[in-house]
Order: structure tokens, then C-alpha cells, then sequence
């Protein structure tokens, strides 16, 4: 018999998003976290993509397609909010690297973007996630996203 830590099933909408991400619109782009398990650095966000997305007027017009540095930016806000999770709360998560991205179907409208990271390394320096999209059963996108973990005075304009 194994002994598992228990899943935090804890949804955080929008608002106590803002409260962990420095991002605003139009460039905050995860909704709400639906699922989060810190023993297994594990955190499950949503993205609800819609037509009124700001981005869908230029790509591409007629034939929208959600950009796909976007997407790793919405894997790369899922992973911070993990990061702050994980006891790095004075602490912001920059992105520093991108490898093995890879797109795997587009990502339209009506789409209900699942964000799905798993930290691999997180120090007090920084460290990386294993990350992937999902629309339903179907890969979108995954990619392997490096951070570093820089104060919030170092940030400040102050």
C-alpha cells in the first residue's frame, strides 16, 4: 500500500491571479488554475479563448490563430503562479529560455486551453518547468520553459 499526498484541488480565479501575477490585460493569460499539487509541483490552468482576443485582429484576419509565442506565454504565467506557490512569494519568475518547443494543432477561438506545468528544478535562483497545452484529448503545444527568480525591489522603478 502507497501513501500518496493528497491534490489540492484549489481553484484560483482571476482576481487571486492578480494578486500573484504582475501581468495585466491584455497580456494576462490564464483565467483561473483548476487544479494545483504542490508534493508533485503539479498546476493545471485554464485559458478560455475567445474572438474578442486583441491578438485574433492581425493573426491572422479571416483565419484566426491564436500565436504560439502566446501560448508559452500562458504555459510561462501558469508555471509563475506554481513558482509563488512553492514559497517564492517576494519573488518574480522571468522567463529566461524556451527549448523543445513544439505546436502541435492551432489554437481558435472557442478553444478551451488547459495549461498544464510541472516544475522539474526550482531553487532560489530560478529553475525550469516541463509544460504543455491541451485543447480536450489533443497536444497543442509543449515546450520545456527556463525562469529566473529576481526580487520584486530589484523590478521596482521606485
Amino acid at each position: 500500500m502507497t501513501t500518496e499526498a493528497p491534490s489540492q484541488n484549489i481553484v484560483f480565479d482571476v482576481k487571486e491571479i492578480l494578486k500573484i501575477l504582475p501581468h495585466r490585460y491584455p497580456f494576462l493569460l490564464v483565467d483561473r488554475i483548476v487544479t494545483l499539487n504542490l508534493a508533485d509541483n503539479l498546476i493545471v490552468g485554464q485559458k478560455n479563448v475567445t474572438a474578442n482576443e486583441q491578438f485574433f485582429q492581425g493573426h491572422f484576419p479571416g483565419i484566426p490563430i491564436m500565436p504560439g509565442v502566446l501560448i508559452l506565454e500562458a504555459l510561462a504565467q501558469t508555471g509563475g503562479i506554481l513558482v509563488h506557490q512553492k514559497g517564492h512569494q517576494e519573488k518574480i519568475a522571468l522567463l529566461m529560455s524556451v527549448n523543445n518547443a513544439k505546436f502541435r494543432r492551432p489554437v481558435v477561438p472557442g478553444d478551451v486551453l488547459m495549461l498544464h506545468a510541472k516544475a522539474v528544478h526550482i531553487s532560489s535562483k530560478g529553475g525550469k518547468i516541463q509544460a504543455r497545452a491541451m485543447v480536450g484529448d489533443h497536444l497543442a503545444a509543449e515546450a520545456e520553459i527556463g525562469f529566473a527568480l529576481v526580487s520584486k525591489e530589484q523590478l521596482s522603478s521606485e
